[in-house]
């Protein structure tokens, strides 16, 4: 049985509460349409190429955008790498957009075929391995991980989708969607590709949690700018069945990524000509903002808050409601206000087009139980 041993240390809360923050404040605002669109295929080219970067794939950021837009039909195996990644990414969405964002092995599979389309023998892509697979050290030219043995992983991965089912109410989705990620690297179930593929699955995993950073994220460019410390955080040094693992400083460093890029996003919508006069006002966004935190709010507290007399933050409140940005409970002194259980982006907003993302709680924050048999020591190279 999957059981991660990690704490929730004040570092991780302060960061979960800030990208709590961030989503809020994006969540309340419109942003004209051609601006999104830019920035989801701007999204794919960083993450397209950023994933394959990590690899070793040498080809630049310029060189991958042309690609894509020309998809030539003789091509390297560096380009197809790409032109895969990019694929992959296609039909992600096309699923999180039909409303199809579970995720199980058979999804995991099929991002392993489409990854390695052409790259890998028919009897290895889009099937788990069937042979010994090890980590080399190419600067040392030594061994330095030896995954499990191949007729483990069918079980140990079932092991890790049934502990994301059956935690994914109780745990917070960025605790869970790192877990998965780092034991999937660790479990090391493909000959080849193992880091593409879980990449590509921890995108389809938040968006099923309802942390989409899908469309407009690219995570994979945060790794690739020090990829030496990602490998460090992700990977394991030694036999799989030897080690121990805690799992809390790549769940801080996991954590970091998210918040890097809603900020680079914020900044570039920012920069692009966002409207956030047509969505939340400012003592909007604070108000949402202390629900995210606290859970609850009363007029009293509200007006602590702002500067706003009674009877204009009785109409503050009444617009969120109308909004279902917030609900309503109690009534005269004893009413106070809470979020909807639905993310408050997923409200019937006012014209326009909003960022529907949901941020992690605080309540849903939950520590870790019995310590696995992995180790968090990771190897300098690539988890292909």
């Amino acid at each position: 049985m999957f059981a991660p041993n990690y704490r929730i240390t004040n570092e991780f809360l302060a960061v979960a509460n800030r990208i709590a923050r961030v989503i809020t404040s994006l969540n309340g605002r419109r942003f004209p349409s051609p601006v999104l669109l830019t920035l989801e295929r701007e999204a794919r080219e960083l993450s397209s190429f950023a994933s394959t970067s990590i690899e070793g794939n040498p080809l630049p950021l310029t060189d991958v955008k042309e690609l894509l837009k020309q998809h030539p039909l003789r091509i390297r195996d560096t380009q197809r790498e790409v032109l895969n990644y990019n694929t992959a990414l296609l039909k992600i969405k096309e699923e999180i957009d039909a409303g199809r964002k579970g995720i199980a092995l058979s999804d995991v599979l099929s991002i392993h075929r489409l990854t390695t389309d052409g790259l890998l023998s028919p009897d290895r892509s889009g099937v788990l391995r069937h042979e010994p697979v090890f980590v080399n050290d190419p600067r040392a030219r030594q061994t330095v991980f030896w995954p499990p043995d191949h007729a483990d992983v069918p079980l140990l991965l079932a092991d890790l989708f049934d502990f994301i089912r059956t935690n994914e109410l109780v745990v917070d989705p960025l605790i869970l969607a790192g877990l998965f990620h780092k034991q999937f690297v660790l479990i090391h179930p493909f000959m080849d590709g193992n880091g593409r593929t879980v990449r590509l699955a921890t995108k389809k995993l938040l968006a099923a949690l309802g942390l989409d950073t899908f469309h407009l994220f690219s995570f994979e460019q945060y790794y690739n700018r020090n990829v030496t410390n990602y490998f460090s955080l992700v990977g394991g040094r030694g036999n799989y069945y030897d080690l121990t693992v805690d799992f809390t400083p790549w769940l801080q460093y996991f954590a970091e990524g998210i918040l890097d890029e809603l900020l680079r996003v914020e900044k570039e919508l920012e920069k692009r000509g966002a409207a956030p006069a047509t969505g939340f006002k400012e003592h909007e966004r604070l108000l949402l903002a202390y629900l995210q935190e606290h859970g609850s709010i009363t007029d009293a507290v509200y007006a602590t808050l702002v500067p706003r007399a009674r009877a204009t933050r009785a109409l503050d409140f009444r617009r969120l409601l109308a909004l279902h940005a917030i609900y309503r409970h109690g009534k005269g002194r004893a009413t106070y206000y809470t979020l909807p259980r639905r993310s408050p982006g997923t409200h019937r907003p006012p014209r326009g087009v909003p960022l529907t993302l949901r941020p992690p709680q605080s309540r849903r924050l939950h520590r870790g139980s019995r310590p696995p048999h992995q180790s968090h020591t990771p190897p300098p190279q690539s988890p292909r």
